[in-house]
């Protein structure tokens, strides 16, 4: 009889916090694109004798985090040493929490495999200064070495540790997107995998279906993408089947993942907690996270994703999949709400069928021209503004879909209204019966054998008809009046 077995999932994903200094010291926190070494202090580089400051903003942000997850914030918290011997760690420990982190027992709504939904357990929100950056470099002649940039050491880095609750890489897929887009509404981080601000650990084990025992659990490290996570864990999914199957023992390890060979790669044993040797960090005092305060952060949250996605779909009749697709990106979400601001009509079903619209472009038209540019959003010409009027133009039949496509990618890369470029560009549909019926008639009177097919009974003549109207137009006709004034016009030559 052939053995079932289940998948457990749990994620660690570290965030850096969107803050103006460092965790414990005031340097700019901001390292990107500066030079190595250049964002440092006696504090930040574990100078013997030098003291930590904690940063007030950073412990905001991962309460902001926390209540935004349903956590319970703690009352008293509190820093801890996390000892351990590593290159980027300059004075040979992290301070970051152990036994009283900031917020505790939380909760995410996800989907799993089957798209139903599932509640994932969110076991704390912690808060931890972040290590150097290591740069390995090899020679020609095959000799490494490695640099040290001490720029990112310090920075206020949180840690939001789930529950072992996902079967499967798609849930763990669902629910990093989902908790990503949450950090980033909330603007406690920038969350960007490419610049290493959002970072994934992933803790898989396998046992046999219906044991409650969990597996060794196997921790694989650097991953740096949505895909990469997901390739990562349907990798070692499968490989701890394997293995098990012909009876090879799993051992609880760190495992790195390679982009390029496809595999995830043996780093070393897996440290256990007591190997860190923790104690309460001794230059810094408690915490104390008052309600008053917990409730000032609490009403500046915004509108949260999951509330945001549910009210695009019963108040503007969006569809599931197109709510999801606009708030998992906040930009492109804060652009729809933008845009719907700029129409001016109150008619709850045209507010509807322009919502559809806006949202269609948005994820799709804008979508592929940030793609093929590589420009963001907000550096384009494109306004929310620009986007409900073109929406209204085509609208009113003053552009065809196929001309607004057009206006849209010309005002994206140079700007401009669409009034304006469509004028310029010769740009508008015709709407003028008396025009259209002339074209008609032409189209008529040079296909006679298309016309005998029409009083035969061949409909499909009408749809080849009306794209040869188009052809002569050069498509500026409305094809609607075009397509009733044609059916009407052969109707009568029966």
């Amino acid at each position: 009889m052939q053995v079932e077995y289940e998948t457990i999932i749990g994620l660690e994903v570290h965030s850096q916090l969107l803050t103006n200094s460092k965790m414990f010291c005031s340097c700019d926190s901001d390292y990107q694109d500066s030079p190595p070494n250049t964002k440092v202090c006696p504090v930040c580089m574990g100078m013997p004798g030098v003291l930590p400051v904690v940063n007030k903003r950073a412990v905001e942000l991962v309460v902001r985090t926390g209540l935004s997850l349903g956590c319970d914030i703690s009352k008293l918290t509190k820093f801890d040493r996390k000892n351990y011997p590593y290159p980027d760690l300059m004075k040979g420990y992290q301070i970051s929490q152990f036994d009283r982190p900031i917020a505790e027992r939380g909760e995410l709504e996800v989907q799993d495999a089957k798209g139903s939904s599932k509640i994932i357990g969110i076991t704390r929100v912690h808060l931890e200064e972040d290590v150097a950056k290591l740069l390995h470099r090899k020679e020609s002649h095959g000799e490494g070495y490695s640099l040290l940039d001490i720029n990112r050491a310090g920075v206020p880095l949180m840690e939001i540790v789930s529950e072992p609750d996902m079967r499967s890489p798609e849930e763990a897929n669902s629910y990093l997107t989902r908790l990503h887009s949450i950090v980033r509404y909330i603007g406690a981080s920038t969350a960007n995998m490419e610049e290493g601000s959002f970072r994934c650990d992933a803790n898989i084990s396998i046992r046999p279906l219906g044991k409650s025992e969990l597996g060794e659990k196997v921790e694989i490290k650097n991953v740096n993408s949505f895909k990469s996570v997901f390739k990562a864990l349907k990798y070692e999914e499968d490989r701890q089947r394997d293995m098990i199957e012909s009876g090879e023992p799993i051992i609880q390890e760190t495992r790195g993942w390679s982009d390029e060979r496809g595999t995830t790669v043996s780093q070393r044993t897996k440290e256990y907690a007591s190997d860190y040797r923790y104690f309460p960090e001794p230059d810094l005092p408690p915490v104390y996270i008052s309600r008053e305060w917990v409730r000032e952060i609490s009403s500046q949250i915004p509108e949260l994703p999951a509330h945001k996605r549910d009210r695009y779909i019963n108040e503007f009749g969006l569809s599931e999949y197109d709510a999801n697709l606009l708030t998992a990106n906040k930009t492109f979400s804060d652009f729809f709400d933008k845009t719907i601001k700029g129409f001016e009509s109150n008619n709850k079903s045209d507010i509807k069928l322009r919502a559809k619209r806006a949202a269609n472009l948005i994820i799709v038209e804008l979508a592929r021209l940030i793609n093929e540019s590589r420009q963001e959003l907000e550096s384009s010409g494109i306004s929310p503004l620009s986007l409900a009027e073109l929406i209204v133009l085509t609208e009113q039949g003053n552009l065809s879909n196929s001309m607004a496509k057009v206006v849209l990618e010309e005002i994206f890369t140079n700007g401009g209204t669409p009034s304006l470029i469509s004028e310029k560009m010769g740009m508008s549909q015709i709407s003028d019966v008396d025009s259209i019926s002339s074209t008609i008639n032409r189209v008529i009177e040079e296909n006679p054998a298309a016309l005998a097919d029409f009083h035969a009974g061949k409909k499909s003549v009408v749809k080849y008809m009306l794209g040869q109207v188009m052809k002569i137009t050069k498509g500026t006709v409305n094809p609607q009046i075009a397509t009733d004034l044609l059916e009407e016009s052969l109707e009568k030559l029966r």
